[in-house]
């Protein structure tokens, strides 16, 4: 749980979730320092981008924190893909500034597309349950691990409702990277075929990726917040109950009283245990 008295740090490309997470964050009452990464790889485009960053936070009275990196040099010299040298760059670069900011956190627009994208590329790929793993709402900075953590705000929600909040709640733009019309890039593709899939779907498919990842955390003996998600799914999915998350930190906070229902059950809190009868 991020607390508002420290600072957070948010990556800021310019795309439209990463504009959400800021706007997001500000309208909670986090003190949010932004962080942009030029990486040079779209010519004038990468320059736009950061205008436009800069422009954002700068009516918003936002603190902002820009570098930018020789992208295509660092690949090269470590014989790694481009898109593999812009993560290593930027997440090395995002601890550096969070440390040097006293920042609680790195947030990062993730979200339910996404962990559906990635579940997908990898059954293309052909895959085995780690594979099928989502992304973690909290997770270390895969270049700093002892560093200061990743939180994903926006993993709860889709890249449609994403649009639409900042277009019709709260009139504001972003910019588009050109380069992800291009369906020769695998995980283009992958986001086209996804535009005909329903929220619903999207949303089933991310849920699948998060519980991917609670049973990895059972199997390597780790109690996760996951694992113990996955424990109560496999007690319950005989009732039909939804949202399994949401019953499990209930539990977790102990709020007795609380019920939730499915079409054939109800299920109550009471002294911490959860009290299925039927409808």
């Amino acid at each position: 749980m991020l607390q508002k008295d420290k600072p957070v740090l948010v990556a800021l490309s310019g795309g439209a979730d990463s504009v959400a997470l800021l706007d997001v964050l500000q309208q909670a009452g986090y003190h949010c320092i932004a962080a942009h990464c030029n990486f040079h790889l779209r010519g004038a485009e990468s320059d736009r981008d950061e205008a436009f960053v800069r422009s954002l936070c700068a009516s918003k009275e936002i603190e902002l924190e820009v570098t930018h990196f020789d992208t295509n040099a660092h690949a090269h010299a470590l014989h790694i893909s481009i898109e593999m040298a812009a993560r290593d760059l930027r997440y090395a670069w995002f601890d550096q500034v969070a440390r040097a900011h006293g920042c609680q956190a790195i947030a990062v627009a993730h979200h339910q597309n996404d962990q559906a994208e990635t579940l997908l590329l990898n059954l293309k790929r052909g895959t085995g349950l780690r594979g099928l793993c989502g992304m973690r709402p909290i997770s270390a900075n895969p270049m700093a691990p002892d560093g200061v953590p990743v939180v994903r705000p926006l993993l709860c929600t889709t890249r449609d409702y994403i649009e639409h909040y900042l277009r019709d709640k709260r009139g504001l733009t972003w910019v588009t990277d050109s380069t992800n019309s291009d369906l020769t890039i695998s995980r283009n593709a992958v986001r086209e075929q996804l535009r005909s899939y329903t929220k619903a779907e999207i949303e089933h498919m991310a849920q699948t990726a998060e519980y991917a990842q609670g049973y990895i955390d059972i199997i390597d003996g780790r109690s996760t917040r996951e694992a113990g998600i996955v424990r109560l799914y496999e007690e319950l999915r005989a009732y039909g109950f939804a949202e399994i998350d949401k019953i499990y930190d209930a539990l977790q906070r102990g709020e007795g009283g609380k019920t939730f229902t499915s079409k054939t059950h109800k299920a109550i809190i009471k002294k911490g245990q959860l009290c299925v009868t039927t409808v």
